[in-house]
């Protein structure tokens, strides 16, 4: 059983409002770049591939909304809104990636990502993490070239990820949490108790790097604020696939099964069923634009995305 422990007295914004650091620019899109890409193969775990980078295709379009299904896979994982741009989108599978960079109107694939396993991405000011069944892989130069960092990691199967300013978290499936305040060159162990069920993200407070969110399959969405070492059980739905907070205000929690939702608004204090799109297993807040969230249907063959410009009361296909 996961440790528990008093939760301290939440903080809320001020009145004014303190808006965290402006974010560093990002490189310019990694995945337009015709560059070299490492990737993970074989018992090494990390073999260079080089190949040439390429914008891949767009898929069939679905009747009446041009290309708005992802095209890449058919177990799709993750949703991660780039934080330097409201437009662009990342959808992470078993398969690859694919990006869209007008909202999830229409996407491409990630052709040197193709093969490549990316269940959990993350962003710090300098980094781009990717995890999935061969571990963690970093890039420091907006992508355009990747390199495994799984020092002191006891398994290199990653169901989530997280970033806060300096920390990195991971949940290793079966194993538990994980940090790294190194850029993920070496990793020690938070929880062995939690962490083993998580999927796809884990959320951190971008005002305190200890303050943490996960869905735990299990377990439904878990807090920890003392950096992943303790959790606290909040529930809202059984077999939460997802997690999301707003920044803006962290007490407004959504967790997202397969196919349902639960919401709060006191920091996971009491719960109310949440519409999404049939079928939606990941809703995720905007974080440029208030009101704004983006939703995903991740089971194939009705893969799609999905936005809503009014907190969740309407949703449509971009």
């Amino acid at each position: 059983m996961a440790k528990t422990q008093t939760r301290p007295e939440r903080r809320k914004p001020s009145a004014k409002g303190k808006r965290k650091p402006a974010r560093k620019p990002l490189p310019p899109p990694w995945y337009r770049k015709h560059t070299w890409l490492p990737w993970v193969v074989g018992l090494a775990l990390l073999a260079i591939v080089v190949i040439a980078l390429r914008p891949g295709q767009t898929d069939a379009p679905a009747p009446g909304v041009p290309g708005s299904k992802p095209v890449v896979g058919d177990d799709l994982h993750s949703l991660v809104i780039d934080p330097g741009d409201p437009d662009t989108l990342y959808i992470g599978s078993h398969q690859g990636v694919s990006v869209s960079t007008d909202g999830g109107g229409t996407w491409e694939v990630v052709e040197t990502l193709n093969g490549a396993d990316a269940m959990g991405w993350a962003f710090t000011d300098d980094l781009i993490l990717v995890g999935g069944h061969p571990g963690i892989s970093v890039s420091s130069d907006g992508g355009a070239t990747f390199e495994a960092r799984n020092g002191g990691l006891p398994a290199t199967d990653v169901h989530a990820l997280g970033a806060g300013k300096d920390v990195i978290y991971a949940g290793l499936a079966g194993v538990g949490t994980f940090a790294s305040t190194d850029g993920g060159q070496s990793w020690e162990m938070r929880s062995n108790q939690v962490g083993g069920a998580f999927m796809g993200r884990i959320q951190v407070d971008p005002s305190d790097d200890g303050h943490l969110l996960a869905p735990d399959m299990g377990g439904g969405a878990m807090e920890s604020t003392d950096g992943g070492r303790t959790w606290e059980a909040l529930g809202g739905l059984p077999g939460a696939m997802w997690v999301s907070w707003d920044e803006r205000n962290n007490d407004h929690i959504i967790v997202t099964g397969q196919g349902s939702a639960a919401a709060s608004t006191d920091g996971g204090e009491s719960w109310a069923p949440f519409e999404v799109p049939e079928g939606a297993s990941i809703v995720e807040f905007s974080p440029h634009e208030p009101k704004v969230l983006f939703a995903a249907v991740l089971e194939a063959p009705e893969a799609s995305v999905y936005v809503s410009d009014d907190g969740g009361n309407t949703w449509a296909r971009p």
